[in-house]
Formats: C-alpha cells, sequence, structure tokens
C-alpha cells in the first residue's frame, strides 16, 4: 500500500467516530406548558432567558432541540387540552410554567419527565414525595413560601402604617391562594389589621372586589401571583390607584406598571435555572434523582412616584434596603 492510501485510510478510520456521532444526534423534543400569554412582555422575557441558558448549554432551538410551547393566556381551562397535547406529542421533557400548569400536567402522565417553575409547595400538592428526592417523574424550582405572606403584610404596613384592613386578591382557581391567606391572616393581629379574602374568577370579580373593598377607608391590598393577576395587572394596579389602596405585590413588574411596592422572587433567575435541569434531563438523568431547589434571589422593589401619589412617605430604612426604587 501506498504511504499517501494508507495516510488517507488511517485519516478517514479516525474521523469515522465523529462522522457516526455527527450523524446519531436525533433531535430532542421539549414541550412547554405556560399558564399567561404568549405576547406578555414578561413572558417574552422569560421565554428568552430560557432558551438563551439552553443555546449556552449546547441546545439550539432548530438544530438539535425543537421546542413547542402553548399558552393558556389566563385562562384556565385551556391547560387541561394543552397538557394532554403535549403529553400525547412524546416529548423527551416538559418544562411546566406555574402550579396549575404542572397540575395539569401530571394529571396526564407520570412517566414523561416534568420540569417546574413557580410552585409554591409542591409537597403539599402531591407532584414530588419529598424536596430532596422527589421519586417519580417531576422536580423543579419553587417559587414563594408560603411564609412569604407575612413579609407582604409587614411591608404593606410599613409604607402605609394607617392601613387597619387588608384584602387579599387570588385566583380562586389557583389552590395555594387559601393557604397564603391563612399565613397572612395569622399574621394580621402582630400588625393590628384585619384580613379578609377576595377570590376572583375574571376581570369583573377583580373590578367588583376591589370597588367594594375601598368604599371602606384605611384599606390595603396584597395581590398574590397567578396566571389570572399577572394577566390583569394593569387593571389590578389601575383600580389601586383610583381607589386610593395601598398595594403589595408578588413580582417586580407590578411595580414597574404603577404598583406601589413588590417583594418576590427573580423569576427570571427560575427560568436560567429551569434550564440546566432540562439540559441534565436530556443527557440522561432522572427528574425523581434531581432535588427540588428552593428560589435563591428576591427583589424588593418601591415605586416612589406611586407612593407620593397616595400621599405616602417610604421610611428611609425601607427604601435603604430596596433593590431597586422607582421614581
Amino acid at each position: 500500500m501506498k504511504r499517501r492510501d494508507f495516510i488517507t485510510l488511517l485519516g478517514g478510520a479516525a474521523a469515522w467516530p465523529f462522522l457516526a456521532l455527527g450523524q446519531s444526534e436525533r433531535m430532542r423534543h421539549i414541550g412547554v406548558l405556560s399558564s399567561i400569554a404568549e405576547d406578555d412582555p414578561e413572558a417574552k422575557a422569560r421565554v428568552g432567558v430560557f432558551e438563551e441558558s439552553l443555546r449556552k448549554l449546547g441546545w439550539t432551538s432548530g438544530r438539535n432541540i425543537r421546542i413547542d410551547y402553548r399558552w393558556a393566556a389566563g385562562d384556565a381551562a385551556r391547560l387541561k387540552p394543552y397538557a394532554a397535547e403535549l403529553v400525547g406529542s412524546a416529548p423527551d421533557v416538559i418544562f411546566a410554567i406555574a402550579t396549575t400548569s404542572l397540575a395539569a400536567l401530571a394529571r396526564e402522565t407520570r412517566t414523561v419527565p416534568i420540569v417546574f417553575v413557580q410552585v409554591a409547595d409542591p409537597v403539599g400538592g402531591g407532584f414530588v414525595a419529598t424536596l430532596a428526592r422527589p421519586g417519580g417523574n417531576i422536580t423543579g424550582f419553587t417559587q414563594h413560601e408560603f411564609a412569604v405572606g407575612v413579609k407582604w403584610l409587614e411591608l404593606l404596613k410599613e409604607i402605609a402604617p394607617r392601613i387597619v384592613r387588608v384584602a387579599t386578591i387570588y385566583d380562586s382557581a389557583q389552590p395555594n391562594g387559601p393557604a397564603f391567606l391563612s399565613v397572612i391572616e395569622a399574621g394580621a393581629p402582630s400588625f393590628g389589621v384585619q384580613v379578609s379574602g377576595l377570590p376572583v374568577r375574571d376581570t369583573h370579580e377583580i373590578e367588583r372586589g376591589i370597588n367594594a373593598f375601598a368604599n371602606d377607608p384605611n384599606g390595603g391590598l396584597i395581590v398574590l401571583a397567578s396566571a389570572l393577576t399577572v394577566a390583569r395587572r394593569e387593571l389590578i394596579v389601575s383600580l389601586a390607584a383610583r381607589s386610593r389602596l395601598p398595594s403589595v405585590y408578588p413580582f417586580r413588574f407590578f411595580a414597574t406598571a404603577g404598583g406601589l411596592a413588590s417583594y418576590g422572587v427573580d423569576n427570571i433567575d427560575l427560568y436560567r435555572q429551569a434550564a440546566s435541569y432540562v439540559d441534565r434531563i436530556l443527557k440522561g438523568e432522572k427528574p425523581g434523582e434531581l432535588p427540588v431547589q428552593h428560589a435563591t434571589k428576591f427583589e424588593l422593589v418601591i415605586n416612589l412616584k406611586t407612593a407620593k401619589a397616595l400621599g405616602l412617605d417610604p421610611p428611609i430604612t425601607l427604601l435603604a434596603r430596596t433593590d431597586e426604587v422607582i421614581e
């Protein structure tokens, strides 16, 4: 054999494993079920971070992964058929956004791996056996623990000390609402306030509930996180402003929309972390062996412009520990 032929043969043999590896790489399939709307700016920001984080881990849409989204846009009735569609498409993993999305998916499958975000109590909800060892096909990243309800109440009273009545607005379709309300009610005596629940199902009930509560003086609002309250955040913020009700919200984007104050999880960070679990599952790890993790990054935001419009003067000690002051 000539030396040139031998080198060519050797080179081809050396390259074969790499060519075979490239040819055998199959397109992986990720399903995503979100409870909010596709055109919501917050949804776009979260999904952008999720996909960017996947790219950094070697997964590019259209090259080695296909991502199918379903958006419920605040309509809980859409979640069941969307969950069935995603499970029926036999994805490698499903990304579940929020408790209602996870609940819909958990009813459809016990085998397809699921990674969740923004779920307050995955053990109490029956989704995982324990946080350390979920044990089934589900794992992910929690949102607020119920104890944060007292933090919201404390923040509201610190900004508006004259408040003696607090209405807690929550989506009646959201299973965690009553648990948050219970914690807030338990903390109420320490702050000298009376707490009432304001369950809502749609725009009409939001308007009617806030307007009725505003009829009596010295009231304030705590708004719980849900697809409904996120989708109707501009309405809630405008009603609170019109009724001159100091209000505390669960996420930064409520405050940037004109809400008085927010304290809650940095959701963008959660989506970044969720991508890491999707990556690990695509590479062969089992969701039941990946521990559920608590959110670690929280943000306190005060809208000083809104505070001044309400005649409030947040104390310097509060502003000093605020992550962002909107002026």
